[in-house]
């Protein structure tokens, strides 16, 4: 069952007036329940503000300009306010990178689950400091913590326990990074089954805890494939670079590539393939027309050339539309 249905997102930053930055164009993706999903890509290419998108944690200057984000059913995209907050509450959130960031650092964490279930109580419901510290110390045991951490403040904890107990702080909510926070993640969504997105530029760490991976580029999704042939096999030229600028630290010889070229202005319209500036494999059709996702090995990649789109009903159609301006840029 289909739990999470993107269609046609777009997220425009405008910092100043007369000046419109398009973070995310025309995203389109589907989360079965108890997938586990990676999305990398460069620094800068849109991942995060995707991910802060999808759970709707944009802040100014990000918009949502359009699209629809369907989470079981419900369209979020459409939501504000205490609605808003309540689906939450029934099933996703954000788990951030930096976990200092993430915590208030004059606060100790039990009273960071206070705040939490404080604020998601249902009406009438009370949570006593007994029963906030039993739920706390309940939570931090399944993420591998202390129920002593419960006293500690946020300068008190390594990175890797702030990550936990943001993990923590968000299993509060009955919902839903180095090695030990990743075997954590992958514990619970084993024995949860709740579904994730590991939004990471380290390609390494998403290869091994996930089984799909996602790469993104320039604001749109390039590639989709199941994590086990994301290592073999014909890809997107933009994810055949990113691989050759990972390399498994347990090999004797390690031989390291970087990408030539710089990302495209994301202020400037879409005219064709976004990577074509740095792509070896360019034709005249990449600087024209936008790529569609089409089929390419057991998944899909956005490639005039690796996945010809031309042997997909419609598709072509569908790229000629959006180079024409389907994403209006003014």
């Amino acid at each position: 069952m289909t739990l999470l249905d993107v269609q046609g997102v777009n997220v425009v930053y405008e910092p100043n007036r007369g000046t419109r930055i398009w973070s995310v164009r025309e995203v389109d993706l589907a989360l079965k329940e108890g997938e586990f999903v990676g999305l990398v890509g460069e620094s800068g290419c849109g991942k995060s503000t995707l991910g802060f998108a999808l759970t709707r944690m944009l802040r100014a200057p990000a918009r949502l300009e359009n699209g629809v984000i369907q989470f079981a059913g419900v369209d979020v995209a459409s939501l504000s306010g205490e609605v808003l907050r309540r689906q939450r509450r029934n099933g996703f959130a954000i788990v951030l990178q930096s976990g200092m960031n993430a915590l208030n650092p004059v606060r100790n964490v039990e009273d960071h689950f206070a705040d939490i279930l404080k604020a998601h109580a249902r009406s009438g419901e009370r949570h006593p400091r007994a029963a906030v510290r039993r739920r706390g110390a309940e939570l931090l045991g399944k993420v591998r913590l202390d129920p002593d951490v419960l006293a500690k403040f946020p300068f008190e904890l390594s990175g890797g326990m702030r990550q936990r107990v943001s993990i923590a702080l968000v299993l509060a909510l009955d919902v839903i990074v180095q090695k030990a926070v990743m075997n954590t993640i992958q514990e619970l969504q084993q024995e949860s089954g709740f579904t994730a997105i590991l939004i990471s530029h380290d390609l390494g760490v998403v290869l091994e805890s996930t089984n799909r991976v996602m790469v993104m580029y320039a604001g749109r999704i390039v590639e989709d494939q199941p994590s086990k042939d994301l290592v073999r096999g014909l890809h997107h030229p933009y994810t055949e670079a990113l691989l050759r600028c990972y390399a498994d630290p347990r090999a004797e010889e390690i031989h390291l590539a970087g990408i030539p070229g710089s990302p495209p202005d994301l202020s400037l319209p879409v005219s064709g393939c976004a990577f074509a500036s740095r792509c070896p494999l360019v034709q005249d059709i990449c600087w024209k027309v936008v790529p569609p996702l089409a089929p390419l090995g057991g998944g899909l990649a956005a490639c005039h050339v690796r996945a010809p789109s031309d042997k997909v009903p419609g598709a072509m159609a569908a790229a000629a539309k959006v180079a024409a301006g389907k994403v209006a840029q003014t």
